[in-house]
């Protein structure tokens, strides 16, 4: 044996086991350094080629040629290995449960509130079904809120323990929170020739505060003026809102007489659902529940808006838009929508992006 081969040999095991006692990347990287570097002792011999004749570089070039390329094959195969084991430390040490929620980024954590989430399916479902969106001032005359709407003086709506009163005007007349959004209908019915057809969602006030009801909570009237809507108009409509709203095959509905001074017949609709257990189920069931007021619009109140009873006629349906959505989405006290509570609305409230429509979805 060359004394260049018995070196080659002595530099292959020294680096051999060096390489293989490497406990970390940087001492495996100082090996290879100190072997393959720019002046590593490979790398020097590899240099004394030039010097060599020809006859001597035929089996010196091939001996440390194969000698590089060794150490270097077992200085990869060490690298893997203590990257992989490095992986396997790192990955225990920051161990993630995958089944806990994602954090939002800061500009994905607002939520829209349940309130105008449903507004929206409303207007979405009436939309699909030709009807325009009206809107109309808090802030009401008594004509509009009462008189026009044949709601008489001694109406105990009128009374300061129902209604929200501001101070009296020098001629004895008082502007009002208003009580409904009927007076939307009435300035609509004023202002614009049949037919009409809208809806008027908004905000209304009351003198009233328990577990369903609020000083102010949100309501959607609609109405339909021409001179051919009957009651059956009326009922499809209702079946067709309930329908989508609650995002069932079919609804059953029972209309009950009532009365109400604007409408003449006035009906309460209940909708067939099962209580039995945890959640409401609408369109099942043996059981009934109350979810709007509604009837054919009374012809003194379209006298007062200038039209003539004798050639239009129509219907107008009242919802309370807080107990819609405390029905759909199970919240159990009206109260803790206008609580401003963040807890609440991050469980209840629906993402910027959770657009209704009735193609992709009302609802989450």
């Amino acid at each position: 044996m060359s004394d260049l081969q018995a070196e080659a040999k002595t530099l292959e095991d020294q680096f051999t086991s060096a390489i293989a006692d490497a406990e970390s990347l940087d001492a495996l990287e100082q090996v290879r350094v100190a072997a393959l570097g720019k002046k590593g002792r490979v790398s020097e011999l590899m240099k004394g080629l030039g010097k060599m004749s020809p006859e001597e570089r035929k089996d010196a070039g091939p001996l440390l040629n194969g000698l590089k390329t060794r150490i270097a094959d077992a200085i990869t195969a060490r690298q893997a290995m203590l990257h992989d084991a490095a992986l396997e430390v790192k990955l225990e040490q920051e161990r993630v449960d995958v089944t806990l929620p994602v954090a939002l980024p800061p500009a994905e954590q607002g939520r829209i509130h349940p309130n105008s989430q449903v507004m929206d399916e409303i207007i979405a479902i009436f939309a699909d079904m030709g009807f325009d969106v009206k809107e109309g001032p808090d802030i009401e005359t008594d004509e509009h809120n009462f008189t026009a709407l044949n709601i008489p003086p001694e109406h105990p709506a009128r009374q300061m323990h129902d209604t929200f009163y501001f101070h009296e005007h020098e001629d004895g007349s008082r502007l009002l929170l208003r009580t409904h959004t009927s007076p939307v209908q009435v300035r609509t019915m004023r202002s614009e020739k049949p037919p009409h057809r809208f809806i008027a969602p908004g905000r209304t006030f009351r003198c009233d505060s328990d577990q369903t009801h609020t000083p102010m909570f949100h309501q959607v009237e609609g109405m339909v003026i021409d001179e051919e809507t009957h009651m059956g108009h009326l009922r499809w409509t209702l079946e067709e809102f309930a329908r989508a709203y609650f995002e069932v095959d079919t609804v059953e509905m029972r209309f009950r007489p009532s009365y109400f001074p604007f409408t003449e017949p006035s009906m309460e609709v209940d909708i067939r659902c099962d209580r039995s257990g945890k959640d409401i189920k609408i369109g099942q069931g043996d059981d009934w529940m109350e979810i709007l007021g509604c009837g054919m619009v009374n012809p003194n109140v379209l006298s007062a808006s200038g039209l003539n009873p004798d050639v239009y006629q129509g219907f107008a349906f009242g919802i309370g838009i807080d107990r819609l959505a405390m029905l759909k989405y199970g919240a159990p006290d009206l109260r803790a929508f206008f609580d401003g509570d963040l807890r609440w609305l991050r469980h209840y409230g629906f993402a910027a992006l959770d657009i209704p429509s009735l193609y992709g979805g009302l609802s989450r």
